[in-house]
């Protein structure tokens, strides 16, 4: 009986051996052939085993599977699906290079769907968009952006009009984290929101996160923009570009070495106020903007980029008043393959984002801006077929200019002052698994450790018992506190520290081939807050850090969905439902003034939030007609209570709407290809007018009537509700394959039957009947446009 035990574990030993022996790690790159860009997201799937691996987001793949002769087969949107028999006997490099399904202006083609979900992963609340796709959604003036495209997925709202920030989940604007390569996008704006800051003809993948988010990402509460710009083409030179009856783009690309060194260049700008002298208007109202990119492949296991980002508006009235804001942003990053396990990133960033104002018939000159400087390095380590790990960490260090005032002339009366400086450190690290456990049940979770340090300033205030806000019993009001002394201190000292371990974990249910639940949890810390006494964010809005007196906003959000393809991949539907509960979340005391201030402690008070919805996504994927219905049912809410039982606090310690709070929210997207010259778009848009505030009487004051508003009710009243219907065109003329141009006219309609949605309502008194009346003011009506694209 001993010698059989003897001869059982040795047996068993042995066929551990043999098992760990027969398992091979396949890895590589996936490429797109005809420019050799890296793809995102590629599926490279062995049939045989029913397993298989997606790229990363610089087109690398790692996975470990048994030896043996297996058929791998690598999909891709757009592209023709590669199908290959390799032999596997011994640790392999594999690259993979993907032909584009047709040739078309698009930079990819949607044949097989529309970013069609993966309902075996754990990961939710994520929606990612093509090229393709954010150029077919019909916007105004004709102009392809990312931000309106966004906009018509459940649980994403405008931030108003014209306006490119945007709401997730009934998050504020400055709650999400927009990155561009890796560098913080402090405004997404042009044109005060009539246009994104992003190319559409630069950009390679955006992907939205809006809840389960990964641990590799922190800083913010609501969402996660991420988006990677192209790497150039490395093959040969090649220009895209579009001319429009307000912007034009152009994008050029090629290689330095080929197949080696490859760089990308794409500019915008619009031309508009060229034409106001024709109408005897001297106003001004423009931007610019520049991407750059170099690609340096130096061997298979280590490529090095360099990518950058500038962009300026100009906004003015005469001369007398004039607005100039914009960001820079520039990143050096190293890919480096330790083992055909273990892949690095290393990126060193700078982000800066300046806004200022000249106001020439007061003399006044104003400047500000944020400005920071980021070092990350992120490892992705395929452990085995079952379970991956993300690691890393990453410092920011940032320095706040709330503004600088000064005189812009010698006759000015205004004295130069300089609001005070401000510096702060956040360092995070994190751990994320994904982890198989079995055919049918999928888990990602991690944990990211986040420090945020409040560094010494020139001046800081102090208060009586650190309130920077007292309540006048009174009058019945918060008012400024004023300050009993200030205090000085070195840039290495520690005003304020605060620590935080944010957990994240998901879990993805399979009950059959087609059919999954998914649920997730996140907790997210956000150091950084914009103050804001509109509905969107403005280039005059006011970021603070926390400190002494502002508390970090902290969240918890919890998630439930169901997710299911049908008729093989044809359809697919998406729903979840989500609960967000905020901590510290600020608000401004009534009469609180935010520009210019150097106390901006005393004008704002913590309190708390909290959103929660439904969320359904119906997508037709395949045939000539594709397209989605999205419908969001939410409510978002604040709280704001008083801080001793004799104060009432904000709306007398109830619950109010957010400005960004919209109950239904409601869209279509469509397109149809009537044939290979013509293909259709267009979209309908309905939301819940935005919450405001109504005077609720009025009273006069030398003939003048002025109206009344009630402090204690607090966004009780909301705008008229918000629709439009869009449609585009697109005319391909019939291709030359011996002509290198190759172009396209987009004819589109914003707004077709002309709805006055009404952006503000304002309450002024008739001159002729001495009433007071409201006013609403509209930004947009009808709007036809035209461009022209081309590729050559």
């Amino acid at each position: 009986m001993i010698q059989t035990k003897k001869l059982f574990l040795l047996f068993l030993l042995f066929s551990i051996s043999i098992y760990g022996q027969e398992k091979i790690t396949i890895s590589g790159s996936v490429y797109d052939q005809s420019n050799n860009e890296t793809l995102i997201g590629v599926s490279i799937y062995f049939t045989e085993l029913n397993t298989g691996t997606t790229t990363n987001e610089y087109g690398f793949y790692s996975i470990t599977i048994p030896k043996g002769t297996y058929k791998v087969q690598v999909n891709y949107l757009g592209f023709t699906s590669s199908i290959e028999t390799i032999n596997l006997q011994e640790k392999t490099t594999k690259n993979f290079s993907l032909f584009e399904e047709t040739e078309s202006l698009d930079e990819i083609i949607i044949e097989g769907n529309i970013e069609k979900l993966n309902v075996r992963t754990p990961q939710m609340s994520v929606n990612r968009l093509t090229s393709a796709t954010i150029k077919q959604i019909p916007v105004v003036l004709g102009e392809a952006d990312i931000i309106k495209s966004l906009i018509l997925l459940p649980g994403v709202t405008s931030a108003g009009e014209g306006a490119s920030g945007f709401n997730v989940r009934g998050g504020a604007a400055d709650q999400n984290l927009i990155l561009l390569d890796e560098a913080t996008v402090f405004n997404s704006s042009h044109l005060f929101g009539f246009f994104s800051v992003f190319n559409p003809d630069v950009i390679k993948d955006v992907k939205l996160y809006k809840g389960g988010i990964p641990a590799k990402y922190g800083g913010r509460l609501s969402s996660v923009l991420d988006i990677y710009q192209k790497e150039g083409n490395s093959k040969e030179f090649k220009a895209t570009g579009g001319i429009g009856l307000v912007s034009s783009r152009l994008l050029i690309e090629g290689p330095i070495k080929k197949e080696k060194i490859s760089f990308l260049v794409g500019g915008r700008s619009s031309y508009a106020h060229l034409f106001l002298p024709l109408f005897d208007n001297d106003n001004k109202a423009y931007f610019y903007d520049l991407n750059a990119k170099v690609n340096f492949r130096i061997n298979d296991r280590n490529s090095i980029f360099f990518s950058g980002y500038f962009g300026e508006d100009v906004f003015g009235i005469s001369d007398n008043f004039v607005n100039t804001y914009g960001n820079k942003v520039g990143n050096l990053r190293w890919n480096h393959l330790f083992s055909d396990k273990l892949f690095s990133n290393l990126s060193l960033i700078y982000s800066d984002y300046f806004y200022g104002l000249t106001l020439d018939f007061v003399g006044f000159e104003w400047d500000s801006g944020i400005t920071n400087y980021n070092l990350k390095y992120d490892f992705k380590h395929y452990l085995s077929s079952k379970i991956k790990l993300s690691y890393g960490l990453n410092n920011i260090y940032s320095k706040f200019n709330p503004g600088e005032i000064g005189p812009n002339r010698d006759d000015s009366g205004i004295v130069a002052e300089k609001l005070t400086d401000k510096y702060a450190n956040e360092f995070a690290a994190y751990i994320d698994a994904e982890h198989k456990i079995s055919d049918k049940l999928q888990l990602q979770y991690g944990i990211r450790f986040s420090n945020f340090t409040r560094l010494g300033q020139d001046e800081l205030n102090i208060y009586t018992n650190d309130e920077a806000v007292i309540y006048n019993s009174e009058f019945k009001k918060y008012e400024s506190a004023d300050a009993i002394v200030t205090e000085s201190f070195k840039r290495s000292d520690v005003i304020s520290n605060f620590n935080n371990f944010e957990p994240r974990v998901a879990v993805s249910y399979l009950l059959d081939d087609n059919t999954s639940i998914k649920a997730s949890y996140n907790r997210m810390a956000q150091y950084l807050h914009l103050l804001s006494n509109t509905a969107s964010p403005t280039p005059l809005d006011v970021w603070a850090p926390s400190g002494k007196y502002i508390k970090p906003q902290l969240l918890d959000q919890f998630a439930i969905g169901y997710f299911k393809t049908l008729k093989e991949g044809d359809y697919s539907l998406e729903t979840e439902a989500f609960y967000k509960d905020i901590q510290n979340r600020i608000d401004y005391i009534n009469g609180a003034n935010l520009v210019a201030n150097n106390q901006i402690e005393t004008v704002i008070l913590n309190g708390k939030a909290r959103a929660y919805g439904l969320e359904v996504l119906f997508k037709k994927n395949e045939g000539k007609l594709k397209g989605w219905i999205a419908y969001t049912l939410s409510r978002s809410e604040q709280l704001t209570a008083g801080r001793t039982a004799n104060e009432p606090g904000i709306n007398q310690g109830n619950w109010y709407s957010t400005p960004y709070d919209k109950t239904h929210d409601f869209s279509i997207n469509g397109s149809y290809e009537l044939n290979e010259k013509w293909k259709f778009n267009t979209n309908f848009v309905f939301q819940t007018g935005q919450p405001t505030n109504y005077p609720v009487g009025q009273y006069e004051v030398q003939g003048l009537n002025i109206p009344i508003y009630d402090d204690d009710r607090r966004n009780a009243d909301r705008l008229p509700t918000y629709h439009r219907l869009d449609i585009s065109a697109t005319l391909t003329p019939k291709k030359n394959k011996n002509r290198k141009l190759q172009g396209e006219w987009v004819f589109g309609i914003y707004n077709l039957y002309g709805r006055q949605n009404a952006a503000s309502i304002s309450f002024t008194q008739n001159r002729e009947t001495n009433r007071n009346e409201a006013i609403q003011t509209s930004i947009f009506g009808m709007v036809p446009s035209v461009t022209y694209n081309f590729k050559f």
